[in-house]
């Protein structure tokens, strides 16, 4: 067959993933933290933007009714607070259309109105004094010391136990390699190797090290940490010292054989084990563990008084940003070069998308949230027993979207429900088929009756895994054997051997 060249049109359609497309997907995905950060990288990269100096509105409240059709979702969030986009051309034209194709359940219109503040001038500025700070806004946090870090602890009485430079130099080398939880992760003859220091003289000055405050830091592993701290209360006699060298059978509850090791009796072996239970295995935790930040729940769910639910998003979590018109119609009129121009109009094209992308991502999430209270309305009302399978393409079908967008909506989202704070991603469950053929029932549920079973057992009727497939499938459960250790594993579940060693002791377990 001959080679031969030629010309052919075809026509086809493709997804193209502009640079503001890719940003509104991104956005969905944001935690509220997240989310924050990233506006407020925009609001300094952006000199059109700016905050909302307003109060947060009242929240938009949508109850588990309105969910039947996706007609009845809000349009907007704040209909008050809508930005006016101003005229650019064919290319906002363009960018508006690509966007509402991608986000199909935008059906309503946008009611805009302009919204700008006036950049503060001079004026504004030297009411401060020059930067200084107002007397209003004068807090006595700003004077608060830095929290100390457990590094900083051990260097402060580095310097005060050990004079010798070279020693006080392999004590902060070995400093710096203790972790967050107080153990020194690193092996002593590659440290010897490296400082060029003999092996004892790294051992010596660990030792010094392992006698700082707080008790059992820069220990090496859990046994000699424990150790550590045994031999400060004069409790580390031959007994205790065969218990901490083998804390896997402690963790396997073999008390019969710990018993033979240690040559104590049940009493004794008792004490020793509640001596155990009082120590820290990580010290270190005490320092430097910074801040723990709250869970800030993006949607709230409340009972409403028909017996339904209302969804309502949570304001306080939405950063409220606007597009200052003003100050773009002042420096448009003197931009000269084309350069100039070009960037005021990136400028404003990206305000636009990123006001209207938050707008879009506030009212997905909300859409979302509210079909899943739906779906799962018998969990909020009778609790984890109740919990029906679901997963991304049951809410996908039923809104209108795609399963990657909900994914998304669902990834790093909180909901503060009357049962407690829950990750949008727990009420999506597998499902574990009925023994009878009826309704599925949730992996979760079956993982709430397992640890109810486990929970109600006696000392003497241990239930194996085996037995508890038996009990399942009486209640219509059809699960296999595996998936209960399975389940059981995941919880911290001893097996039924281990259980029944720590309930035939009862002062051991304790």
């Amino acid at each position: 067959m001959a080679l031969s060249q030629k010309l052919e049109l075809r026509q086809g359609q493709a997804l193209v993933m502009t640079p503001q497309l890719m940003q509104a997907i991104k956005l969905l995905q944001l935690s509220n933290l997240d989310l924050v950060a990233y506006v407020e990288a925009e609001l300094e990269r952006n000199p059109l933007l700016e905050r909302s100096e307003e109060e947060s509105p009242a929240s938009v409240e949508l109850s588990s009714e309105s969910t039947e059709g996706n007609e009845n979702v809000p349009a907007s969030l704040n209909q008050n607070d809508r930005l006016e986009v101003m005229e650019a051309g064919q290319v906002e034209e363009t960018l508006d259309s690509s966007f509402e194709n991608n986000f199909p359940d935008d059906s309503a219109d946008i009611a805009p109105r302009t919204q700008a503040a006036e950049t503060p001038g001079y004026s504004e500025w030297a009411k401060v004094g020059g930067g200084g700070r107002e007397e209003d806004n004068y807090s006595l946090e700003a004077f608060v010391s830095a929290e100390t870090t457990l590094a900083d602890h051990l260097g402060r009485q580095l310097t005060l136990a050990v004079m010798e430079p070279i020693q006080r130099m392999i004590g902060q080398y070995l400093i710096n390699l203790v972790d967050e939880a107080g153990y020194v992760r690193g092996d002593l003859e590659t440290i010897a190797e490296r400082l060029g220091a003999p092996i004892a003289q790294i051992e010596a000055v660990l030792s010094t090290l392992q006698t700082f405050d707080p008790p059992g830091v820069c220990a090496r592993d859990l046994a000699e940490c424990l150790s550590i701290q045994l031999k400060e209360r004069d409790r580390y006699d031959p007994a205790m010292a065969a218990l901490v060298a083998n804390l896997d059978l402690l963790a396997k509850r073999d008390f019969g054989l710990l018993r033979r090791i240690t040559g104590v009796d049940e009493e004794d072996l008792s004490d020793m084990i509640g001596e155990i239970r009082r120590l820290n295995p990580k010290p270190g935790l005490a320092f430097g563990g910074g801040v723990v930040q709250p869970i800030v729940p993006d949607v709230f769910v409340r009972a409403a008084p028909n017996g339904t639910w209302n969804v309502e998003l949570n304001t306080e979590t939405l950063p409220r940003v606007l597009v200052n018109q003003a100050y773009y119609a002042n420096v448009q009129k003197t931009a000269k070069t084309e350069k100039e121009k070009t960037f005021l109009t990136e400028c404003l094209q990206t305000a636009n998308w990123l006001t209207r992308s938050l707008d879009q991502r506030a009212r997905t999430i909300l859409k979302v949230s509210t079909e899943i209270v739906r779906q799962q309305d018998a969990f909020l009302a009778h609790g984890v027993q109740h919990l029906r399978p679901l997963n991304l393409r049951m809410v996908a079908d039923a809104i209108g979207m795609h399963e990657s967008t909900v994914s998304r909506v669902t990834a790093n989202k909180y909901m503060a429900t009357p049962r407690g704070i829950f990750e949008l991603k727990y009420f999506f469950s597998s499902s574990i088929a009925a023994a009878g053929g009826g309704e599925a029932h949730s992996a979760e549920a079956v993982r709430d009756r397992i640890k109810r079973m486990i929970d109600a057992e006696s000392p003497g009727d241990i239930l194996s895994d085996d037995t508890i497939v038996q009990r399942l499938k009486i209640d219509g459960v059809d699960i296999a054997r595996r998936t209960v250790a399975k389940y059981r594993e995941a919880m911290r579940i001893p097996s039924s051997v281990q259980r029944r060693r720590e309930k035939q002791s009862p002062k051991l377990a304790d």
